[in-house]
């Protein structure tokens, strides 16, 4: 790879006044390095050369006025091209180019382009026109320009409609997502409604449990009185079949009753009584029909004997 340095010796050799000319040096590489420690040189002659490229480093050379660039092998122009804000005069007279980047129209102070000879696409090559004269030349960077403003604005506008259905696409999908969100917190909601509903018809069911058992008859324990040493007195037993004690107690009271009639109507002087008669009457029927039996007789035999 042959460089301007290495085959015209130094570059400062070659530097006239502000010019620098390196056509036909047989370049396959621009020396943007050496070109870079030169900002005295604000013209540049490239051309008649081997370039296919130019470097992304090339651009950094904001000092160039003119540059010549005709007469190589170059497809394609760096992305920042536009960079070189001080460019006046640009040559790209018979190269390889089919388009021009963007950043194109960021050279505001370009008076002078020739792209004759290139394989244009067939709307730039028709805003660019011939290159034949002064006065044509001025007119195609002038037009070039203001096609590329218009490609950059018809780019920006597309870049800004991109954005936009991008940010409604993410707007859909936060939205999307809220409302999945809020399903999820919902169904969480609900979901914890429901075992709250579950424990509250669990404690009542327990409840309900507690008041039933507490319903059934508890045994009654007699308690001792309190003693004066402060231990507690024992209830007393609940009692059972109140009722059957009360009738119970009230055959008794009357088996009693009718013994002691019975005794008063035999023993004492009321026996001679109309109604202490009877009694004995009906008392001497009953022992004489109950007098077969042995247990009985011995019975009435020791009552007699008393």
């Amino acid at each position: 790879m042959t460089k301007a340095g290495s085959k015209g010796g130094n570059l400062r050799d070659k530097l006239d006044g502000n010019e620098l000319d390196l056509s036909l040096s047989d370049l396959n590489e621009v020396p943007v390095k050496e070109l870079a420690a030169l900002p005295k040189a604000t013209i540049l002659d490239l051309s008649c050369n081997k370039l296919t490229s130019l470097p992304a480093e090339f651009c950094g050379l904001t000092h160039l006025v003119k540059l010549d660039l005709s007469k190589n092998k170059l497809q394609q122009l760096p992305a920042d091209f536009g960079r070189l804000v001080n460019l006046q005069h640009l040559d790209l007279l018979n190269n390889r180019l089919v388009t021009l980047p963007v950043s194109f129209a960021q050279l505001k102070s370009l008076k002078w382009l020739d792209l004759k000879d290139n394989p244009l696409d067939p709307a730039l090559a028709k805003v660019a026109g011939d290159c034949l004269d002064e006065k044509q030349c001025k007119q195609c960077a002038n037009k070039v320009l203001q096609h590329m403003k218009a490609v950059q604005a018809d780019q920006e506008r597309e870049r800004q409609r991109r954005l936009e259905v991008e940010r409604e696409a993410e707007k859909k999908r936060e939205a999307k997502q809220r409302a999945k969100e809020a399903q999820e917190r919902e169904l969480r909601k609900r979901e914890k409604a429901e075992e709250k509903e579950r424990r509250r018809k669990e404690y009542d069911a327990l409840k309900a449990a507690k008041r039933e058992q507490e319903k059934k008859p508890k045994k009654e324990t007699n308690q001792a009185p309190k003693s004066k040493s402060g231990s507690r007195p024992r209830k007393p037993p609940p009692r059972r079949h109140t009722r059957s004690w009360a009738v119970l107690k009230l055959l008794l009271l009357l088996l009693l009753c009718v013994a002691g009639g019975l005794v008063a109507c035999r023993v004492t002087e009321l026996q001679r009584q109309p109604l202490c008669t009877s009694v004995n009457a009906v008392y001497d029927n009953a022992v004489r029909a109950l007098s077969g039996h042995d247990i009985l007789q011995w019975v009435l035999q020791t009552d007699s004997q008393q």
